[in-house]
């Protein structure tokens, strides 16, 4: 298979390679990027999402992309389609993303996930697009009020594969119907 690559300004989307795996552990065990995530990721942990993600993308043609920025090439974290695996949200198209602390507050994530949206409406069939993160991640529950996306309270959950402790297991859901027009 191609690799894919979809430009944005300033970002690439890609296929995973095999020297993304330091640079992407490196975002993963990072405590203040995964403190709405979930633990830190071991090198192996890491390994093993990258792999699933090429998996995904093998059988789907999307997954969480690679994100680099173009200017450098620099890794710079995660963005893209996937179809959903919990919740609301199984086997719909869902979206996200993941940064590198130093890639934050510059509108990465949401010059990408627009980019990602965009694609998904431009070459699959799906009525509209899903995102669901932790209640408390103010930061993404920023980027997609920022894209137009919509908050469904009728769909918050408890995420399955928490704990019933664990203060990252309440999450919201948010929609964005392709009727909605284009993020851009």
């Amino acid at each position: 298979m191609a690799e894919f690559r979809l430009e944005t300004q300033r970002l690439v989307m890609r296929s995973w390679r095999e020297e993304d795996l330091a640079p992407f552990h490196a975002i993963n065990s990072d405590p203040q990027v995964m403190a709405t995530l979930g633990p830190v990721m071991s090198q192996g942990e890491v390994a093993t999402l990258i792999a699933r993600m090429q998996a995904v993308e093998a059988e789907h043609g999307h997954c969480f992309w690679a994100l680099e920025r173009q200017v450098d090439a620099q890794l710079v974290g995660w963005c893209g389609v996937i179809r959903g695996t919990v919740g609301p949200v199984q086997g719909k198209a869902e979206f996200g993303w993941r940064l590198a602390r130093s890639a934050w507050g510059q509108g990465y994530a949401t010059e990408a996930a627009r980019a990602a949206i965009d694609w998904l409406f431009s070459n699959r069939a799906d009525a509209s697009v899903w995102a669901i993160t932790n209640v408390n991640n103010r930061a993404s529950r920023a980027v997609m009020e920022r894209l137009g996306m919509r908050y469904r309270p009728d769909l918050d959950f408890a995420h399955p594969r928490l704990a019933e402790n664990d203060p990252l297991r309440p999450h919201v859901t948010y929609e964005l119907q392709r009727d909605e027009g284009s993020t851009r």
